[in-house]
């Protein structure tokens, strides 16, 4: 993963899948009220075609086995070589592999409400062992890419935790969207370390990219500051990085509630308005049973 698009592709997945259970969560929110609303870990495709309906779960697993194959296999030269960061990284998909295909099984099998409490579990799981593997990397990230990749960790960690939280309380709505919002911060992540880190034109002033030829044959880089001016300056922007963009993620979904809220609202408004219009609603007992409804 130590590539440009081994940052830029994985980002892209995570945050399209964090903005995919953003969207939702807010409408089974909105629509269901905070009383019936329960964590679900996977959305089903609403259209014609009723084979697609576990296609965010499949996409997932397809995309995880691939990583891993990119990971293990020399594409170029094809045989197997087994360098310890790279199988570090497959393991990281692995626990994916493990998580989409209990929960499409379970699906598949009807005993996905019985085993909701399971699929929790591997949630964490997944979360748990990244951040396990991202403190505990074989490959030591030093100067600002490590401290790129310290920043990266406390996104995995609000993961980790939701998870275990959302596990205990499937129906607490914050826990369902601090998580897939910090999965959609992972992805933003990933994206802005792979421009920030692996493109050249991107690099802080005062910092150059030094690449270098690993063994699978790709090009890879570290980022080395030249004074520790620079170095520190880099760390700085890195930081406002980490802010600027969690405060655009965060507006986008507080944009996204006043809109989700106001459609809905609007949805009753008219129901009501029908409902009275309609003949009977000046009838003594209709018109208790409305209030009461409202109520």
């Amino acid at each position: 993963m130590g590539t440009f698009l081994g940052h830029l592709l994985p980002g892209l997945a995570l945050a399209s899948l964090g903005l995919w259970h953003i969207t939702n969560i807010l409408r089974v929110y909105f629509l269901k009220g905070s009383g019936q609303f329960m964590l679900r870990l996977w959305y089903p495709l609403r259209c014609p075609l009723r084979m697609l309906e576990h296609l965010e779960l499949i996409l997932i697993l397809l995309f995880s086995l691939f990583a891993i194959l990119i990971q293990i296999v020399d594409i170029q030269h094809p045989h197997f070589f087994f360098e310890l960061d790279n199988v570090e990284h497959a393991t990281m998909f692995f626990q994916l592999v493990m998580f989409t295909s209990f929960t499409l099984f379970a699906e598949l099998s009807h005993l996905s409400e019985t085993m909701l409490g399971v699929s929790c579990i591997l949630v964490a799981s997944i979360f748990g062992q990244e951040l396990f593997l991202l403190h505990y990397h074989s490959t030591d990230h030093v100067g600002l890419e490590g401290h790129y990749h310290w920043l990266m960790q406390l996104i995995v960690c609000v993961s980790f935790l939701a998870a275990l939280y959302a596990t205990a309380s499937p129906s607490s709505f914050p826990a369902a969207l601090i998580l897939s919002t910090s999965v959609v911060f992972q992805g933003c992540w990933f994206i802005n370390m792979g421009f920030m880190l692996w493109v050249p034109d991107f690099v802080v002033r005062g910092c150059t990219t030094q690449a270098m030829i690993h063994s699978d044959g790709m090009m890879h880089g570290a980022v080395v500051c030249e004074t520790k001016e620079a170095e520190s300056r880099a760390r700085a922007l890195a930081n406002l990085q980490f802010c600027w963009i969690l405060s655009s993620i965060l507006v986008f979904i507080a944009w996204s509630c006043v809109a989700f809220g106001r459609k809905v609202t609007q949805r009753r408004q008219s129901l009501d308005y029908e409902a009275l219009s309609s003949p009977g609603a000046h009838d003594p007992h209709v018109t208790v049973g409305l209030k009461q409804i409202q109520l």
